[in-house]
C-alpha cells in the first residue's frame, strides 16, 4: 500500500511539473471547450510516462467527460474543434469521448479529423 501511494505521489508530482508549460501551450483555457474554469492538467495514458503529447489541460467538466461521466450530444459539440489538436491527449481524447455518443455527426467530426487511421478505426468500431 506505501509503495503505491508513493509511486501515485511521484506520478502527481511529474505530471504537475508540466503545469506552467501545459498552461501556456492552451492560453490557459480548456483544450476541449475553452472554457476558463476549475483547470486543471489530466491524464490521458496514466500507464506511461508524463509528457507534453499525453497530457491535456481540461475543465472540470471535460475531466468528468474523460473519466466515463455520460454526456448529452449538445453538450458535446462544445469539444468537436479539439479533434484538429496536434497534441494526442487533446485530439485522441475528445475522440473517446465523442467516440460514445453515436451521433452521426461525432462520427464524421472523428473521420475526419487528422487523428491517426488506426486509432480512429478502434474508437468507431
Amino acid at each position: 500500500m506505501v509503495k503505491g501511494y508513493q509511486a501515485n505521489k511521484e506520478r502527481l508530482e511529474e505530471v504537475s511539473n508540466f503545469g506552467k508549460t501545459i498552461g501556456k501551450r492552451a492560453g490557459f483555457k480548456c483544450e476541449w471547450c475553452e472554457s476558463k474554469d476549475d483547470l486543471r492538467v489530466w491524464d490521458y495514458h496514466p500507464d506511461l510516462p508524463p509528457a507534453m503529447e499525453t497530457l491535456a489541460l481540461l475543465c472540470r467538466q471535460c475531466r468528468d467527460w474523460a473519466d466515463g461521466r455520460k454526456a448529452d450530444s449538445k453538450e458535446l459539440r462544445s469539444i468537436r474543434n479539439a479533434l484538429w489538436s496536434d497534441v494526442p491527449a487533446v485530439a485522441e481524447g475528445a475522440a473517446k469521448v465523442l467516440a460514445q455518443c453515436k451521433e452521426t455527426w461525432a462520427k464524421e467530426a472523428i473521420e475526419e479529423s487528422f487523428i491517426d487511421d488506426v486509432i480512429k478505426a478502434e474508437l468507431l468500431k
